[in-house]
């Protein structure tokens, strides 16, 4: 195999756990991105990868522990040029999973939030899983060619 078939057939894992605080969602979108940047993927999906992992990190911060403290873990994978991005919480979770991924379908919308987030990911991946359940926390995962 040449240098550049090499490069374009990654298969890699990188785990990260932070403290479920706001700041803590611009270091996931960095360490999505630079995780992806050996693959050369176009601006456009790094980007995209970018914006999802902010969506899942601030529903997991926002709705997942309500702004307390707990962990928000995140896993990467590449096999090849497809990337698996899981964001797991475990905060209240969710009652209804389907409900909320409605568009417009939020639980707090006193705080001004959209109700877009699962809306968002699914826009930006190829494919959106949400598991969760009350008292046992969420886990988001996205997948994506590169």
């Amino acid at each position: 195999m040449n240098a550049m078939n090499k490069m374009n057939s990654i298969n890699n894992y990188l785990k990260a756990e932070f403290d479920s605080i706001s700041i803590n969602e611009s270091l996931a979108r960095g360490i999505a991105a630079f995780f992806i940047l050996p693959l050369n993927p176009k601006v456009d999906a790094v980007a995209d990868v970018k914006t999802a992992v902010s969506e899942a990190v601030t529903n997991a911060i926002i709705h997942g522990y309500r702004y307390e403290d707990g962990p928000v873990i995140m896993e990467l994978r590449l096999d090849g040029r497809l990337l698996t991005v899981t964001v797991r919480d475990s905060g209240i979770g969710i009652e209804d999973v389907e409900r909320a991924r409605q568009p417009l379908f939020t639980t707090q919308p006193e705080a001004e939030r959209s109700g877009m987030g699962f809306t968002v990911m699914e826009s930006f991946m190829d494919s959106l899983d949400v598991e969760s359940a009350p008292g046992k926390g969420t886990v988001v995962t996205m997948r994506k060619r590169l």
